[in-house]
């Protein structure tokens, strides 16, 4: 079984992002840049516009008139969002095609996506600056799995057998089975690609909110968000079992608790159209 610094030791066998990714990275940290710049980046390839276009024309959104151009996208969503929404559907494209003996890559794409509406929805009930970056959030959490499944099938399968054998939560496994979980890896290959505290923070923390650090909201969002996802039975990355939620995260988002119980329609019916505008097939 690999060890964790054997899994994210040589940046070179772990995924890269996407070049046009790397680019709209480049555009938004130069100053002279502008929203016209990232607009051209974007337009210069189709299947991500396509995406991107699909998404904004969606319930996810639910504007009330048709969005027709990524100029037009950048007006009305914000180029910062834009740019955060480009990242989520980039990795979904990246790991789209893996091999699914370990996990059915069709699950696990709906519950990341799921628990992504889900952070969007509680973070836009806080009335929080970009909702996307947690859309974003949520939609990685769990991304430590498929390099654990891409460079330790072993290992992974072992803690997934452990965790059915006893009844356990996956991640609970991953620990005893491996000495980490999919929390840290995935935080890991986010450090490698360069990607801000405020996405590592809360995939390092979903499953331990209140250890964060900086970004203390976000990781409770998203781990609130999670187990929603779980509950609502949307998807699965792997997880048997509904994570229970840690009573001083769910303090820290200072919602009343039948704040969920509102949000379910919003969160299915934006979880639909983020499947079928994210994971459709060009």
């Amino acid at each position: 079984m690999a060890s964790l610094a054997h899994l994210l030791r040589d940046p070179v066998e772990l995924p890269s992002l996407p070049t046009v990714y790397v680019r709209l990275l480049e555009v938004m940290n130069d100053p002279y840049s502008s929203a016209a710049d990232v607009g051209a980046i974007i337009g210069d390839d189709p299947s991500l516009t396509a995406r991107l276009l699909r998404l904004v024309n969606s319930a996810f959104y639910g504007f009330p008139s048709r969005i027709e151009s990524v100029k037009q996208a950048l007006s009305v969503v914000g180029t910062q969002q834009l740019h955060d929404l480009a990242l989520a559907t980039s990795v979904v494209e990246m790991f789209k095609d893996m091999p699914d003996e370990l996990v059915n890559m069709e699950l696990f794409w709906h519950h990341s996506l799921a628990c992504g509406v889900c952070a969007r929805a509680l973070a836009g009930e806080r009335r929080e600056s970009n909702v996307e970056r947690l859309f974003v959030a949520g939609l990685l959490h769990d991304i430590g799995r498929l390099i654990m499944y891409l460079r330790d099938p072993e290992g992974a399968r072992s803690a997934l057998e452990r965790s059915r054998a006893d009844n356990q939560l996956l991640y609970v496994a991953e620990r005893e089975v491996l000495g980490y979980d999919h929390a840290v890896v995935g935080e890991g290959l986010l450090r490698a690609w360069n990607l801000p505290s405020s996405l590592r923070e809360p995939v390092a923390y979903h499953h331990n909110p209140v250890i964060a650090t900086r970004f203390t909201v976000d990781a409770a969002i998203v781990h609130v968000a999670d187990i929603v996802a779980h509950a609502m039975l949307l998807g699965n990355s792997g997880e048997r079992f509904v994570p229970p939620v840690t009573p001083a995260a769910w303090d820290r988002l200072e919602l009343d608790p039948s704040v969920v119980t509102s949000l379910e329609e919003d969160i299915s019916r934006q979880y639909a159209a983020s499947v079928l505008a994210i994971l459709r097939d060009e």
